[in-house]
This record gives structure tokens, C-alpha cells and sequence, in this order.
């Protein structure tokens, strides 16, 4: 075959690996080609913050595929290499030891990439960011050692690294630059629940700081300086302030780019035959009816399989799936299911015992469910989905009563 029936995709990541899979599940037979510029093999990233950091979870469970899985299923994984341009007009790949890689279709599944710390001694030692399996290496490996930790940052990533050095018995400070923990995602009823978990679980929080300075001896972080000139001494600095699409191949191949890269519902780039999932893409969701850039797990494990029925021409290929995200911190679990952008919402309501965090939670516009949260509660996420999807007015009443079925406020098509 020539390199017109190949298919390309440049991210060997989890959605990169999913995508590889479905091609061949769909039955592609062509050429099938995946590029990466980690030289591990595909493997998923929630781990690195939560079971793998912890080391509850083994190397070996993180990765996608086994070993043999790429050679059983004739798919050319090339690690430890980048790939330094696209060309769409030549159909190819240009990698960085100067070769080149034709394709038919090209899928981008380039991910994201922390965002840096713009203070004086950023790049000192024992300032680590938490993106990569080496990453959550290193910061395991410091916790061995460390008696103080600042951790910059009340995001998942922070908050998830904060919940592991505790464990790890190490002390943690926690900066935040707003007033509570997740305050955007969540609004400040849930946000709540997550300060208090963490002050619970004896880490010290400042809500309203802005870091001047990372303090250093030797070449090495040994605290942080606050604007206010308050200095807090540390072992390691965790620096979670939010990731960037990796949007430049994209960029300077000239495709549309906006927060990410922009695709359809079928995740489609401007260009014909090059698509993009996962973190980098901007995708157009049909149920929301706008364009939405999700960096979580489920859209890396669930996005390939739209992008490689519509790479092979399938009509009915659309990305739909209500966003999906989870978190493990200490003894709480949660799961979250849809979208609310911040402000979006006018009440947030709650199912169950949120003092002793085992609730429902949900966002409501004009008594419509926008999204949905089970904390420490389970097997409830997929009727949490549904009373999103239905986008209908639900009674408030009934929705936050826990002796009324879920099931029960669905339209009957819904649970039928």
C-alpha cells in the first residue's frame, strides 16, 4: 500500500493508543503509524497523580497496551522522536531526525503541556510539574525525603499531589490565588467541601496569595516568597497552575486554532483529512451546541473511536458523550458528569450527607440539571449522565430527596 492509504497519528498518548485500536477495530488493514516523542509507550494519566503517586498502583497498570499489542496488531510505533512539522498540502509528517511520513489521514493527539511558573528561581531543582510518568517519578522520589512541601496551585493536579504528599507524611502548604480550591470549576458551594477536606486532613491552605518568588540555596527551591513578603520554607515546590494545548504543529500547518485545535463534532480539523482528539482539540459537541476544549481522561479514552470511524468514512461518526471527569483524594471519590461554564449556573443543590461527604450535588439553570457530581456514592454516575442529556426541568424537590429513584425523574425513554 502507499503511503496514501496510511493513517498517521502524531501523539503516542492514551488517545493516540485508543485511536490506533479502534482504526484496526474498524477494520482498517492500511498502514497505521504511531509517533511519539516520550519513549515510553502509551500509557494514561490519571494514575500519575492519584494511584501511581501514591504507589498504590504498579508501573505496569498505567500502560494502555501491553508490549506486544502494537507488533500483534501491525501498528509502527515510533517513540522517543517528535515530530517537527506538518504539511497538508504534501500530505506528510516531517519527524525530528529530518525523515519524512506520508499519510491519507492524520490524526493529532498531541496533548497538553503544564503551564510555567513566571517567577523568579521557577527553574530551580525541586520545582516539579506533573504531566509526565517521570514527572510523577521525581515527585514520589522527593516525598521519600521531604518534611514540607508548598504545593502552587488548588487545581486537580495540586490538590491531588497535596492529598498524595499527605500521605506520604510529608507537610503541605497549599497557594491559591482565588478564594477557595477549584473555585472555578466547581463554584463555591462544592469548592467548599474540598477546602475542608484537605484542612481535615492538616494541610494548610492560603486562599487570596500570589507568589512573587520561589526561594533558593545552592541551586535547589527551598521556599516560596508570597507578594505580601511572607516566606514559606519547603523541601520540593509542586507547581500545578493549569495545562496549554499543544497547539504548535497545528498552528504552523496553518490549520484553525482556538483554544486548541478546532474540530467538529466529528473532529475534524479546517483541513481535509486531519483530525484531532483529546486535550488539544476544541471540539463542536452537539448537546452543549458550542465548541469545547475538555482536559480530561474520558475525552483521551473515548474521542479516538469517534475520530477513527470518521477517519474511515462513517457517517454516523459524532462525538457526543456528556464530559466526564473523577478524582480520588484521601477517603473521598468522586465522579462529575457535564458542563457548566463559570457563572453558568444559577443554584447548585444537593442528595445526601455532605458534612460526612457522601452526597449528589447538581448544577441547575431554570431547573435544569447542567451537570451532576457523586461524591463517595456509586453506581449512580450513568442516571447523573442522563438527567444531563435529557436537558429538560426536573423538581427540585424530588431531585434532592433520597428516597426518590433517580430513575424516576428521567422521561420514560431514558429508563426504559
Amino acid at each position: 500500500m502507499s503511503a496514501n492509504d496510511a493513517c498517521v497519528i502524531v501523539g503516542a498518548s492514551l488517545a493516540g493508543a485508543k485511536a490506533a485500536q479502534a482504526l484496526r477495530d474498524e477494520g482498517f488493514d492500511g498502514p497505521l503509524v504511531l509517533i511519539g516523542d516520550e519513549s515510553e509507550r502509551p500509557y494514561e494519566r490519571p494514575p500519575l497523580s492519584k494511584g501511581y503517586l501514591t504507589g498504590k498502583d504498579a508501573r505496569a497498570q498505567i500502560y494502555v497496551h501491553p508490549p506486544q499489542w502494537y507488533a500483534e496488531h501491525d501498528v509502527d510505533l515510533r517513540l522517543g522522536i517528535a515530530v517537527t512539522a506538518v504539511d497538508p498540502g504534501a500530505r506528510e509528517v516531517t519527524l525530528a531526525d529530518g525523515s519524512r511520513v506520508g499519510y491519507g489521514k492524520l490524526l493529532l493527539t498531541t496533548g497538553s503541556s503544564p503551564r510555567r511558573l513566571p517567577v523568579p528561581g521557577a527553574d530551580l531543582e525541586r520545582v516539579l510539574y506533573l504531566r509526565r510518568v517521570e514527572d510523577s517519578d521525581r515527585i514520589k522520589e522527593a516525598f521519600q525525603s521531604a518534611s514540607r512541601a508548598v504545593v502552587i496551585g488548588a487545581g486537580w493536579i495540586g490538590l491531588e499531589a497535596t492529598a498524595a504528599a499527605r500521605i506520604a507524611g510529608v507537610e503541605v502548604t497549599v497557594l491559591e490565588m482565588a478564594e477557595l480550591p477549584l473555585l472555578r470549576v466547581l463554584g463555591r458551594e462544592v469548592a467548599q467541601v474540598f477546602a475542608d477536606l484537605h484542612r481535615d486532613h492538616g494541610v494548610d491552605l492560603r486562599f487570596g496569595v500570589q507568589v512573587a518568588e520561589i526561594t533558593g540555596n545552592g541551586g535547589a527551591a527551598d521556599g516560596v516568597r508570597l507578594s505580601d513578603g511572607t516566606r514559606i520554607e519547603a523541601d520540593v515546590v509542586i507547581v500545578g497552575v493549569g495545562i496549554m494545548p499543544n497547539i504548535g504543529l497545528a498552528q504552523e500547518a496553518g490549520l484553525e486554532v482556538d483554544n486548541g485545535i478546532r474540530v467538529d463534532e466529528r473532529l475534524r480539523t479546517s483541513y481535509p483529512d486531519v483530525y484531532a482528539a483529546g486535550d488539544v482539540a476544541n471540539a463542536f459537541h452537539p448537546l452543549l451546541g458550542k465548541h469545547i476544549r475538555v482536559e480530561h481522561w474520558a475525552n483521551a479514552l473515548h474521542q479516538p473511536q469517534t475520530a477513527a470511524r470518521a477517519m474511515l468514512g462513517r457517517q454516523d461518526a459524532v462525538y457526543d458523550r456528556v464530559p466526564y471527569f473523577f478524582t480520588d483524594q484521601y477517603d473521598l471519590g468522586m465522579e462529575y458528569a457535564g458542563y457548566v461554564e463559570p457563572g453558568g449556573y444559577d443554584q447548585v443543590v444537593f442528595r445526601g450527607d455532605v458534612a460526612g461527604r457522601a452526597f449528589l450535588a447538581f448544577w441547575l439553570a431554570d431547573n435544569r440539571v447542567l451537570a451532576a457530581m457523586n461524591v463517595n456514592i456509586w453506581d449512580v454516575n450513568d442516571q447523573l449522565q442522563a438527567l444531563v442529556r435529557t436537558a429538560q426541568p426536573v423538581d427540585t424537590s424530588m431531585l434532592t430527596d433520597p428516597q426518590v429513584p433517580l430513575e424516576s425523574l428521567l422521561p420514560s425513554v431514558e429508563h426504559r
